[in-house]
């Protein structure tokens, strides 16, 4: 695998993703207009807080520490490696919150509910595929290490998405007494 391949892949992926996205909003495009459901409940901002800090800032950090650490001539390849899996990781980030961005204060369209369940997939398997392409030498195991982080929490984040999808929709919460005909 080279810097290369990874860029290529992320660019197929960007192609599918949006024509995937320019489909579904094309044909739901008779869908009332969405909005987020407010109030937010009250653990939203601290986990919304704790991902930008952790997969935000942090890797940005860990790009600046294998700058300054690996700038010496003998871990040039290191160094590019770890830089192509971080460029790679954040084009990628910035490309959904441009997508989410778009369809849900642009066009408030449904599709923006959808941009996170093709991004957050593609991302883990970005940051897989990046433990793979550092390869097993000693001087990177930190950032492996953080990869590996970084795959927990995204996976987390994934899991609450999914389970905000009735919330998203405002579908009814039926009383579970009614549901098994309790009286």
């Amino acid at each position: 695998m080279t810097s290369l391949n990874i860029f290529l892949e992320n660019f197929i992926f960007l192609l599918l993703s949006t024509s995937f996205f320019v489909f579904v909003g094309w044909m739901w495009r008779d869908l009332k207009p969405m909005s987020l459901p407010e109030p937010l409940p009250g653990w939203f901002k601290i986990w919304f807080g704790t991902v930008q800090v952790l997969s935000g800032l942090l890797p940005l950090v860990v790009m600046l520490l294998c700058g300054v650490v690996w700038g010496s001539d003998t871990y040039v390849t290191l160094r590019d490696r770890t830089f192509s899996v971080f460029l790679s990781y954040y084009l990628m980030l910035g490309l959904q919150i441009l997508f989410e961005s778009l369809t849900l204060r642009q066009y408030k369209s449904v599709v923006w509910v959808m941009v996170p369940y093709l991004y957050l997939p593609y991302r883990i398997w970005q940051l897989y595929e990046g433990l793979i392409f550092l390869g097993s030498e000693s001087e990177l195991m930190w950032v492996r290490y953080f990869l590996i982080l970084q795959i927990v929490v995204w996976t987390v984040n994934y899991a609450l998405d999914v389970s905000q999808l009735p919330r998203l929709f405002r579908w009814a919460v039926q009383d579970n007494s009614e549901a098994v005909g309790v009286r």
